[in-house]
């Protein structure tokens, strides 16, 4: 049998490839049966050269499409310069970065990771080193409430407070300190704050769950819980941030201020990973040399191609895209509601869409859209996550969701 190095790159199949991931790559995902080589804006070729409308954008990491020319641009210009210098020197890359993200953000401090879990772990901690050196709770006895249904990445950490299985099982003994509650209900989240919270970690928008946009008024209450018992409200962006739901975090359309956010994803434009926490000065200023670090995080190519990054929301221009766009997608989503979908929620260009439960899985309808040139992926079952980059043109949106009215068939 001929191998695959013996073979020339243009005999190579999707089929060559996908058996090297299989052999080679631990399975810890499900991929679908395409293989991506290259890829411009909302779209993407594979290796036999077909185009696929990319209705997925990384799961928000690639919100300013793929290869945006000004990120690029950045990237290419810092390679060329210094890339990596740990925090053990000062670069010129850094304070500029900070600073301009914290006015975007209109926080006050900035603290740079590279992945979303890493932000998310990191605000873990300052929020527990704040509730013993600031808020004085006993030593051991911080709490930190979360709701269930969450998604906040893969760390041991993170997923010893995680309700799904799939996402807990055989990685304990877990870490303590949690108390989880249901999403959206905020008198079980009363009941559950003490004088031993020292935060709440919610997602504004739980985007892994399906995209469950939470009740009218809950944040707001969840603030003013927060406010009495002398809590820090965190609210995880990294997916439902910078611009996804049409402004720069999806709780400013609760008009209500966290105290500490964390941000991922689409802050590395789909080039590096690059990740933060954002927040008031006081808090993230509890955090002293060799308390806390990351070799890489905040090193001069992320902090580079970050600031490009900022440069583009800066402008307002992707912000209004998602709400302009999003207005459409919803608008022909709901549609399909009794015809075909179960039911469509989202905020912005992002959308969870609900198949009927006696009707196409949600990876049968990824399988049968990929064939109709659009890709997405399946959570939870019967549910798609459906978030294309905000750079797509409404032409092309309409394309892929004519494509999903066929596949539930009322196309």
């Amino acid at each position: 049998m001929t191998t695959f190095a013996e073979k020339s790159a243009e005999t190579h199949s999707a089929t060559d490839y996908i058996a090297l991931d299989e052999r080679w790559s631990t399975h810890n995902y499900h991929p679908l049966p395409v293989v991506i080589a290259e890829a411009e804006g909302a779209w993407v070729t594979d290796v036999r050269g077909e185009r696929y409308l990319d209705f997925l954008s990384g799961y928000s990491a690639l919100n300013f499409g793929h290869r945006h020319p000004d990120l690029v641009r950045a990237a290419v210009e810092q390679l060329g310069r210094v890339t990596l210098t740990s925090r053990a020197f000062h670069h010129d890359q850094l304070g500029l970065f900070c600073r301009e993200l914290a006015e975007l953000t209109g926080t006050e401090m900035v603290l740079p990771m590279n992945s979303g879990a890493e932000a998310v772990e990191s605000a873990i901690k300052v929020a527990r080193k704040w509730a013993y050196r600031v808020k004085g709770i006993a030593e051991e006895r911080a709490q930190i409430v979360v709701a269930d249904s969450n998604f906040h990445g893969r760390t041991t950490t993170i997923v010893s407070f995680s309700t799904d299985d799939q996402a807990r099982a055989d990685f304990g003994p877990f870490t303590p300190g949690f108390v989880v509650v249901p999403y959206g209900d905020a008198a079980a989240l009363e009941r559950a704050v003490t004088e031993n919270t020292a935060a709440v970690l919610l997602e504004p928008i739980q985007g892994e769950a399906g995209v469950i946009v939470p009740p009218d008024g809950y944040f707001a209450e969840v603030r003013r819980l927060c406010d009495r018992a002398g809590a820090l409200l965190i609210a995880d962006e990294i997916q439902s941030g910078l611009a996804r739901t049409g402004t720069i975090f999806a709780l400013d359309h609760e008009r209500v201020t966290a105290d500490l956010y964390t941000l991922g994803k689409a802050l590395g434009g789909g080039i590096v990973p690059v990740s933060a926490v954002v927040g008031r000065a006081d808090v993230l200023g509890v955090l002293r040399p060799g308390e806390h670090g990351s070799t890489f995080g905040g090193n001069p190519l992320a902090c580079a191609v970050g600031r490009a990054v900022i440069r583009l929301l800066s402008t307002g221009e992707f912000q209004q895209r998602s709400t302009s766009l999003g207005a459409r997608l919803h608008a022909r989503l709901s549609e399909l509601v009794g015809n075909g979908l179960a039911a469509v929620r989202g905020r912005g260009l992002w959308a969870g869409v609900d198949l009927p439960a006696d009707g196409l899985t949600g990876r049968e309808a990824s399988e049968a859209l990929m064939t109709r040139g659009v890709l997405c992926k399946e959570t939870h079952g019967h549910t798609l996550r459906l978030a294309p980059p905000l750079v797509i043109e409404e032409a092309d949106l309409d394309r892929g969701l004519d494509a999903l009215a066929e596949v539930v068939g009322r196309g």
